[in-house]
């Protein structure tokens, strides 16, 4: 920090730990009059951390001056020498993680929780709007095939399950290949490539404490290029869906909150894009995290991550890929 002018000579002062999320770590400080936020990978860092940590410096860098709410990125260090691990400071964002907690204001209003998830939507049209070019972004990811290789990458993932002892298989999750040939049988002829957040979800917005509005995204860590209809798919696949027995909700209260079609219609109709494509990535969305979730059942059932957790996040998969299964029957859009 005393080489880029960021409060030389002074202390570190006021450290905490900021919640959110399980994978990085954030540390909240303030020096010489300003507070900060420090992000790096965990303790025991992945193969990529350092990879990640330079996309989201270079995403959040690029989204200055834009409509996105994101936090305002200030200054990173690609190189792990200087702590293990790249790392980078960024603007304190003033807000709350609706899945955690609502405030009194918002959990005792029906209006502002509609407000909230409008809000949600605009954040994704805001996104959607973005040119990978103009902002510098066109070494984020690989758009050639982009829409080709998606059911087929977790088609894949599912498949690479195998390796680990007493994985049940495709047997044990709903429908696979029906999902699979739908997908492969009604993917979009094109798409109008953008700028996506890759887990756009309640979990990973900030609201502002005194309304309904975003105060960031947050959590850039698979951002990259391609059709910014995976977002909005992603949107749809977390969302509550009274269709399900579990009735399963991210936000307590959740009255209030805009429906799934009215999800879809707001974006819809803010970005003029396909409702058929949209449709599409309705299905995919939830396959995709369907199959990411069911890697932890595979590596509990092989001894390598704890048992319940690996029970819950089966039972997620299953639900998603019914999700999936429903959107084909009885679709959103």
């Amino acid at each position: 920090m005393d080489g880029r002018a960021l409060g030389a000579g002074v202390p570190i002062e006021r450290v905490e730990t900021l919640g959110g999320g399980t994978q990085n770590i954030l540390l909240r400080f303030a020096r010489a009059g300003r507070d900060y936020v420090l992000r790096r990978p965990p303790r025991r860092p992945r193969a990529e951390s350092d990879a990640v940590m330079r996309r989201e410096m270079t995403v959040l860098s690029a989204l200055a001056g834009t409509d996105v709410p994101h936090p305002g990125f200030i200054a990173g260090e690609p190189d792990p020498a200087v702590l293990g691990t790249a790392f980078y400071l960024m603007e304190p964002v003033e807000g709350f993680n609706a899945t955690v907690v609502l405030p009194p204001l918002h959990a005792g209003s029906a209006a502002i929780r509609r407000g909230m998830g409008e809000a949600i939507v605009d954040g994704a049209v805001a996104l959607s709007r973005i040119d990978p070019a103009a902002a510098g972004l066109d070494g984020l990811g690989k758009l050639a095939g982009w829409i080709e290789r998606q059911a087929s990458r977790w088609r894949a993932q599912l498949d690479s399950y195998t390796q680990f002892d007493g994985w049940p298989g495709l047997a044990a999750l709903p429908q696979v290949e029906p999902i699979c040939r739908w997908l492969d049988a009604h993917r979009p002829a094109a798409m109008r490539p953008g700028l996506i957040h890759g887990d756009y979800h309640l979990a990973n917005v900030m609201y502002r404490p005194d309304g309904p509005q975003l105060a960031a995204i947050v959590d850039w860590e698979l951002a990259s290029r391609g059709d910014p209809l995976l977002d909005l798919g992603w949107l749809t696949a977390t969302w509550h869906d009274p269709d399900e027995d579990t009735h399963r909700v991210a936000v307590t209260p959740w009255d209030g909150f805009p429906t799934l079609g009215e999800v879809v219609d707001r974006y819809l109709s803010a970005t003029g894009r396909s409702a058929q494509d949209a449709r599409w990535y309705a299905v995919l969305a939830p396959f995709k995290l369907g199959a990411i979730l069911e890697g932890s059942h595979a590596r509990a059932i092989a001894g390598l991550t704890p048992q319940a957790i690996g029970d819950q996040l089966h039972a997620h998969a299953v639900a998603l890929f019914e999700r999936a299964l429903r959107r084909i029957d009885r679709p959103i859009v």
